[in-house]
């Protein structure tokens, strides 16, 4: 009984101490909530959903890098009790959002997998071919209006190659912030040809765009909004709202809560000088607030927003979040890649946890 729990004792040990799992959160018991895990990819894209029914959906795999993703994603899985991911989605084949796949698939079963045309650019067919040869046989190619099969919760696709959802949905109509709204050209095809995901559980509702282009965005919600308020936003392209996150997607949305997957030196804090001008030259009316961060600060109803890192680009107090509210401070060969984690009820209370410090705050989510 003593080697027992020794042996044990060593294996938790070692696992917080890989940096795979935060020492504080402990390992997840068999819940009735919806569970959604941001796993650190610095910068890159990984969410986990779990259903209060156990079945399991991962959005995008981040880098290749050293399959350091690849088993901080299985880290989470395993805190999650799963022993395979039933849906995996891939947004668009970027290497921070593909990479991490070939390495994740050697680590834990995927069921079936969700994601855009064969359509590419020639520097993106090493990721285009990672994600074919891995989804051999069990491939779903999705597109606008379509729903993922996940047990107890609602998945709608809202945009998938360069195309939008055709007609609203979630209590969403005409869109006034469109007046005079910037308009900017496409930010390149992957980030125009985005699978976006509507999800909803109850009153929750949880928006992630992944990168979707400023130009698409305004398609998704000008002149009517397709998409309605949402209570959770996972912010698009990294937290780096110059092309995308515009005042009429945000003032349409109005997101209570916002999550920003960014990295140490990537998204948020990112200034993109070849967009700014764009956005000066059409003189919005009324002017947008340019800083990415305060741009989310200053959204009406706003409750809460969370970073995955302290931007290190822009480390200004008041252009990052509460400290508490940041799961990652450093940009260090040791950086344990804490999570980020929200328990959500079906009467639309949940609750996000910080992985690097336990601290957690609760929200209820408007009718």
């Amino acid at each position: 009984m003593k080697r027992s729990f020794a042996v044990a004792a060593l294996a938790v040990l070692a696992l917080a101490a890989s940096g795979l799992a935060p020492a504080q959160d402990k390992p997840a018991t068999k819940s009735r909530n919806l569970e959604i895990y941001w796993i650190d990819t610095e910068g890159g894209a990984a969410t986990l959903i779990v259903t209060p029914y156990g079945e399991s959906m991962l959005i995008d795999t981040g880098y290749p890098n050293d399959d350091r993703d690849a088993r901080r994603i299985h880290a989470a899985a395993q805190h999650a009790g799963l022993t395979r991911i039933d849906h995996l989605v891939i947004s668009h084949y970027h290497r921070d959002h593909v990479g991490g796949l070939a390495a994740l698939t050697k680590l834990i079963p995927i069921g079936r997998y969700y994601g855009p045309n064969d359509k590419i650019e020639m520097i993106n067919r090493e990721w285009y071919d990672s994600y074919t040869t891995a989804s051999a046989g069990k491939r779903t190619i999705v597109k606008p209006g379509d729903n993922i099969p996940l047990k107890g919760v609602e998945v709608l696709v809202v945009s998938a190659d360069e195309k939008v959802l055709a007609k609203p949905v979630n209590r969403s109509g005409p869109n006034p912030l469109c007046a005079n709204a910037a308009d900017m050209s496409p930010a390149g095809f992957e980030n125009s040809r985005m699978v976006g995901l509507l999800l909803t559980y109850g009153r929750f509702t949880f928006l992630n765009l992944l990168d979707l282009d400023w130009r698409t965005e305004l398609e998704l919600v000008c002149p009517v909004d397709r998409v309605g308020k949402v209570t959770l936003y996972q912010s698009s392209r990294h937290g780096s709202l110059d092309g995308a996150g515009s005042p009429a997607l945000l003032g349409a949305i109005q997101p209570q809560v916002v999550v920003v997957n960014n990295g140490p030196k990537k998204g948020l804090g990112q200034v993109d000088k070849r967009i700014q001008p764009i956005v000066d030259m059409a003189r919005p009316a009324p002017p947008y607030e340019k800083n990415s961060y305060l741009r989310l600060a200053g959204l009406p109803g706003i409750e809460g927003i969370w970073q995955e890192h302290l931007s290190l680009l822009d480390k200004d107090p008041a252009h990052n979040t509460s400290e508490d509210m940041i799961a990652n401070l450093d940009d260090t060969a040791d950086c344990k890649g804490n999570w980020i984690h929200a328990s959500v009820a079906r009467d639309g209370r949940f609750t996000i946890t910080n992985g690097r410090n336990g601290f957690s705050k609760t929200y209820l989510a408007r009718k």
